[in-house]
């Protein structure tokens, strides 16, 4: 029996903060561009800069993205809310104060249902507000602090969750969901590597059974899921290391640094009231009418549940794949248009997640598609030649047989071309003539495989399998 570790007898107490960018074409309280990667500091004007007798004037898809994002994470959204100033001095922030919302926030009381180990578990979402992003502080060894001021005013909603989750795998659960709703609703980019969407930690650790909450610390800014869960399973052990050693949590911000793998502490933790909050005396409260919300209700995309639901329920995909596909949009959307026209949604699924669950366009059209399915399902081409296939027809015109008789890809089933293969693979290795008369059935994958690499992925497996049978009872 393995020893039980001190760790086990932990668990943590995690709640996120994430910051969502939302993809307007101007910036929250002025007419700046808020595209990403412009020269430093040509993004903005005296209103996002800050400065004296500027006024702010809030951008309406703001508000209306807001209320989507409340809206799709079960939220109630408040009729009445306001902008309230956040007072604080950081050097990439120049006015000395952040725009935000504090007591009445556009979204309260909402939830994510998540699945975790087969079990669904609710995560509480305390309030979703707007608020306008800081500036960026780029550190150069040479020069020193340098303060790129572009991003200052991109606007944001942040998403605060109860302390609901108990472990890294948690949170990134959640996290993978909530970024999957976002994007799908149309709000944000997503992409995480240019801070569309990241968040902040807050951990806190105490012995299993035990219901009084711990001491948080806050990490700040993770922006890749990679992150997240390595910051939290680090934070969490040193956490618990302190205590056992006598130690005390002190409530802190802390840096997560990636390529040390260790996170330090910034400063101590603010409270709400150092901040000193007051609404702000340039921007009138945010006042809905009912029908304004009903509308934007009427508005709602689907969202990835909505998704995999047709996939599964319309068209039988397995849970699996239905999940694969839908944690791209494009994917997802090019797999609602064209599986209802293939005759093996099954096959169609394996093939476009093998094929391009990663990337962030399809680039063929659903004919494509669909011959090359038929293809596929009538045993004309194998699984490796569908997928050599799929990749040459992206970005063109050209059907999948052109393509298969251009590039030569039409499998060999010639008898005679094939056993002459096959006797030369076992002739070359004759440890797999051995190991399957020993009874290794895995053995004949073995030569299947170098059947494939001889032959460029060619070789028909059906007819490849019998020969090797006839081959190997004359052996």
């Amino acid at each position: 029996m393995s020893k039980i570790s001190i760790y086990d007898e932990y668990e943590s107490v995690i709640g996120v903060e994430v910051h969502v960018e939302l993809n307007t074409a101007s910036k929250i309280f002025c007419g700046c561009s808020t595209v990403f990667g412009g020269d430093p500091n040509t993004d903005c004007c005296p209103v996002c800069m800050g400065l004296p007798g500027t006024l702010p004037v809030l951008n309406d898809s703001v508000v209306e993205y807001a209320i989507k994002a409340g809206l799709a994470t079960n939220c109630d959204i408040n009729l009445y809310s306001q902008m309230d100033r956040k007072n604080y001095f950081y050097p990439d922030l120049p006015k000395a104060y952040q725009i935000s919302q504090n007591s009445d926030p556009i979204a309260v009381n909402g939830h994510l249902d998540v699945l975790i180990d087969g079990v669904v578990k609710k995560i509480g979402i305390t309030r979703i507000h707007m608020e306008e992003d800081a500036g960026k502080l780029i550190h150069d060894d040479t020069k020193g602090t340098l303060i790129d001021y572009n991003r200052c005013g991109v606007p944001l909603i942040e998403i605060v969750t109860e302390p609901d989750m108990r472990s890294a795998e948690e949170v990134k659960t959640f996290l993978q969901k909530l970024r999957a709703i976002v994007v799908y609703l149309g709000i944000t980019t997503g992409k995480m590597n240019e801070g569309a969407f990241r968040c902040d930690v807050n951990l806190s650790v105490r012995k299993k059974g035990v219901q009084t909450l711990g001491t948080r610390t806050e990490m700040k800014n993770l922006n890749s899921f990679a992150f997240v869960t390595k910051a939290i399973e680090v934070e969490m052990k040193r956490q618990i290391d302190v205590l056992e050693n006598g130690g005390s949590i002190i409530q802190e911000t802390r840096r997560w640094d990636p390529a040390k793998k260790a996170s330090y502490a910034m400063r101590s933790k603010e409270d709400a009231h150092d901040y000193r909050y007051f609404p702000d005396p340039d921007l009138m409260p945010v006042i809905l009418e009912q029908e304004e919300l009903e509308q934007i209700k009427d508005e709602m995309p689907m969202l990835p549940e909505d998704y995999m639901n047709i996939l599964m329920e319309k068209f039988g995909l397995k849970s699996t794949l239905a999940e694969q596909i839908i944690a791209n949009k494009s994917v997802a959307d090019f797999a609602i248009e064209t599986i209802g026209k293939v005759a093996n949604t099954e096959l169609f699924g394996n093939l476009i997640t093998n094929a391009v669950i990663d990337d962030t366009s399809i680039e063929i059209n659903a004919s494509q598609m669909i011959e090359l399915i038929d293809l596929l399902d009538s045993g004309k081409i194998n699984s490796g030649i569908a997928k050599k296939v799929f990749e040459a027809m992206r970005g063109t015109d050209e059907m999948p047989i052109q393509i298969i008789d251009s590039k030569d890809l039409w499998p060999i089933t010639s008898v005679e071309v094939l056993k002459q293969i096959a006797s030369k693979v076992l002739e070359t290795n004759p440890k797999i003539v051995e190991d399957f008369k020993a009874g290794k059935t895995k053995a004949k994958s073995a030569y299947l495989g170098l059947m494939m690499k001889e032959t460029s992925g060619k070789a028909d497996p059906n007819i490849s399998d019998e020969i090797f049978n006839e081959l190997i009872n004359k052996m």
